[in-house]
């Protein structure tokens, strides 16, 4: 029976303590008096611009996607831009052209009393390469040889399709210890 009491007084003072705010009346008090203190500003939309339809007659027009018009007036400019580069491509290829340049590494120089030569290996292959010799994939020509780097030009299509020049460069590749 004592048990059966103990169980109603707590039941009795968890349903008081669930009637109580526990300080929220103050906070729901406080959130109705910003409500009514505070004024919504809204800017007002502007008027939406007017469409004006046009009726487009081809008839009397040019197309202007006609392919035959786009190859005329490309020719135009490749003529206007004409610069004369391009590679020679009836010349005999070099070992090293047929390698991406960023396959390369410059590993040393060799003098022959004569001139510098680098020392370019691709793989585990060494190959010599003077001024005047051609590296890589993208025609590149040496212009200069130095102890410490090979430099290039190379000669390269831009994205209209013409040739034009970069320069490049091999740098010497330090040995790992």
């Amino acid at each position: 029976m004592r048990l059966i009491q103990n169980c109603l007084a707590l039941v009795s003072l968890l349903m008081l303590a669930a009637c109580g705010d526990n300080g929220v009346g103050e906070l729901k008090e406080w959130m109705n008096q910003v409500k009514k203190e505070t004024q919504v500003k809204v800017n007002p939309l502007q008027e939406p611009k007017v469409f004006v339809p046009v009726s487009y007659e081809s008839g009397s027009l040019i197309d202007p996607f006609d392919s035959v018009k786009l190859l005329a007036v490309f020719a135009r400019i490749k003529a206007a831009n004409d610069n004369g580069l391009k590679p020679d491509f009836d010349r005999p290829k070099e070992a090293l052209e047929g390698f991406p340049l960023e396959t390369m590494k410059m590993v040393g120089t060799f003098d022959n009393k004569k001139k510098l030569q680098g020392l370019i290996q691709v793989g585990k292959i060494i190959y010599p390469a003077t001024v005047g010799s051609y590296v890589g994939q993208n025609f590149g020509k040496v212009i200069s040889v130095s102890e410490s780097r090979i430099d290039l030009v190379e000669t390269v299509q831009d994205a209209t399709g013409e040739w034009t020049e970069r320069k490049a460069s091999l740098e010497l590749q330090e040995a790992k210890k």
